[in-house]
Order: structure tokens, then C-alpha cells, then sequence
């Protein structure tokens, strides 16, 4: 996340997260949110091996309605450590507060812990993605090929069948094809939230260091906030559902902003928003079948007027313009005759 929220862990967590780098007593830590701190939920201690205990100990921690985090320790290892999985658990029926209060304070609960020790990291939103089996899917999806664009499908043909490798004049081509990253999970969960109609308001961010485009808010929007949504130093993408009417009808028009604060940004950074951009919205449109009615390109956000969206959604046509008419020349005045010779007829000598 971009926009942290400024809690911090306490004594408790701090403590066990040390006893649980260091040491192999601790299977499963509980976090929470409480007071404006990372406090400590509860623990248990191992017993069996990972596998053979995951749901048991799992599933008690989680709660209908209210978000936590769940690390919890592999059997396996790394130059640093155990190696842990953490489980961010945001149901459905949390409020919408929560589900951003922690979803923006993850980053914070992954420094405090050590970024290094998390092998896995999970989004889940139902008990059942928290489950041994839930994890395992996970890992399936990670492992399985990304599905390709019907650009990255075309050009994956052409190489298959691509025989001739002499570069000359004549036989180069342009390759550029944009560049993918794809959707972090929390990403795409906001995404399809969006669609379900739970979300009016999605906005992504890309990590270059990553590789990934990740979630920055679901924020509830309307029309007159969208201007203080559109950061004046960073570029953004935006999804949002403009409700309006048009012709007595009353319509939810999906509108893609791409925002995009001028030179204030890195060059590495308008590079890399400009071409991640008609690969997200292909990704939006075709995989989540998220109908885009309009497409936009912004440097600040108070061009975002309401006026200027219903102008861009709802073109206005213009009149039909009458071709200008030559007048007639004035009567009885043709000029001088002129004497046309008819074809074929030869010039005397």
C-alpha cells in the first residue's frame, strides 16, 4: 500500500515476533487491530507437523465479521529462518473501515515482522480460502501460466513458427507489445468487488519493484470527492461508477481514469503507467468482465468536473452543417467567347 496508516506494533507483538524468528516454539500468531496498534491476538504452539494441523488451528482464530492476520510457520527454512505463510482474512461482512484500516497497514505488519521470513502471502475473504485446501489452490494458481492477451498470444504463435532470424531493412518489425504486470490479489478481489457492485471506487497503483499493480483504495466516492481522490505527485489509475442520467434514464457507467500529474513523476514512471495501461484495461474488460463505457487521461483532478464526465460519456453530436453553395455569377455577363476545337481535328499548315 501507498498510504499507511501510521500504527505501529506493540510491545507484546514486538516480543513475540522476536521469540518466533528466532525460535520453532510458536505455529500460529494471531494479530489484530486494536487502539490504533498491532496488538497481539493469541498464539499456539507446534505440535505436529504443518500440514496435520493447519486447519485445526487455524479456523478458531477467524471471526464472521471482524479482519485479522494469521502467520503461520512452514516446516521449511531459508538463509534467514522458519519460513512463515501470512494469512490476511477481511470477510465480506467486516465493515468498509476495517477492511481498509488493515489492508493498509499490512506493509506495516510484514516490516515489523521481517518480509524476509514470509514465503507465501495470501488474500482471503471466506473462511474456506483459509483452509489447507484454500493455501494449496493458492500455491496451484501461483504455479500455473499466466493466461496470455490476444497480442502475447499472436506473437507467441509467430515464434513458434518463426524460421528466419536474418534482421535487414525490409524485414523488421514492430515488437513493442506493452507491459504486463498483473494484478496483485488484492487487486483483483477489489476489482471483482467492484463488479459485484460492492465497490464504487477502485484505485491502483504499479509496483515497479515488484512487478505488480497493486491496491490503493476502495474508498465510497461520489462524483463531487472524485477530484481529491487523484494524487498531484504520483500517477494513478482509477476506476470509478458514474451514476447520472441521461434522456430520462438513469444509467452506472463504468469510467477508467489514467492520471497522470504531468512531469512532477519520474520518466521511469510515466514509461511504465503508460504501458501497463491498455493491458490492465484489456485484462478488466476480458477476464473480469468489467464493462468500460469511457476511457480517460488526466493531469489534476479538478478537471474531473461533472460536466466534463457527462461530456466524455454521453458526446454530444454535432449538427449537420450544409455544404457552402457557389452563388451564381451575375446575368448576362459570360465574358469573352472562346472557340474549343473538336477532337481530332489537326492544325492546318
Amino acid at each position: 500500500m501507498s498510504h499507511q496508516t501510521g500504527i505501529q506494533a506493540g510491545k507484546d507483538v514486538k516480543d513475540v515476533f522476536a521469540s518466533a524468528r528466532g525460535g520453532d516454539q510458536y505455529r500460529v500468531v494471531k494479530i489484530v487491530i486494536e487502539d490504533e496498534q498491532l496488538t497481539l491476538g493469541s498464539t499456539k504452539r507446534t505440535s505436529k507437523k504443518w500440514d496435520q494441523e493447519f486447519d485445526a488451528l487455524v479456523l478458531p482464530l477467524l471471526e464472521d465479521d471482524v479482519p485479522c492476520y494469521v502467520l503461520y510457520r512452514l516446516d521449511s527454512a531459508n538463509n534467514q529462518g522458519h519460513e512463515w505463510i501470512l494469512l490476511a482474512y477481511s470477510p465480506d461482512k467486516s465493515s468498509v473501515r476495517h477492511k481498509m484500516l488493515y489492508a493498509a497497514t499490512r506493509a506495516t505488519l510484514k516490516k515489523e515482522f521481517g518480509g524476509g521470513h514470509i514465503k507465501d502471502e495470501i488474500f482471503a475473504t471466506t473462511k474456506e480460502e483459509m483452509t489447507l485446501n484454500g493455501y494449496r489452490k493458492h500455491l496451484a494458481s501461483l504455479a500455473a501460466p499466466l493466461p496470455l492477451t490476444a497480442a502475447e498470444e499472436e506473437l507467441r504463435q509467430i515464434k513458434l513458427t518463426e524460421v528466419k532470424t536474418d534482421i535487414s531493412v525490409d524485414s523488421k518489425k514492430a515488437t513493442l507489445q506493452g507491459v504486463v504486470f498483473p494484478l496483485h490479489t488484492d487487486a483483483q478481489a477489489a476489482l471483482e468487488q467492484y463488479r459485484n457492485k460492492r465497490y464504487n471506487y477502485v484505485q491502483l497503483q504499479v509496483d515497479h519493484e515488484q512487478e505488480l499493480i497493486r491496491l490503493c483504495s476502495t474508498e465510497p466516492t461520489e462524483l463531487k470527492e472524485l477530484p481529491l481522490r487523484v494524487p498531484t505527485d504520483v500517477p494513478r489509475y482509477h476506476i470509478f461508477l458514474y451514476k447520472h442520467s441521461h434522456e430520462g434514464d438513469y444509467l452506472e457507467s463504468t469510467v477508467f481514469i489514467y492520471s497522470m500529474p504531468g512531469y512532477k513523476c519520474s520518466v521511469r514512471d510515466r514509461m511504465l503507467y503508460s504501458s501497463c495501461k491498455n493491458n490492465l484495461v484489456e485484462m478488466m474488460e476480458n477476464q473480469l468482465q468489467i464493462q468500460i463505457e469511457k476511457k480517460l487521461e488526466i493531469e489534476n483532478g479538478t478537471e474531473l468536473t461533472s460536466d466534463f464526465l457527462y461530456d466524455e460519456v454521453h458526446p454530444k453530436q454535432h449538427a449537420y452543417k450544409q455544404a457552402f453553395s457557389k452563388p451564381c455569377g451575375p446575368r448576362g455577363k459570360r465574358g469573352n467567347r472562346r472557340i474549343i476545337r473538336p477532337p481530332g481535328e489537326e492544325d492546318e499548315d
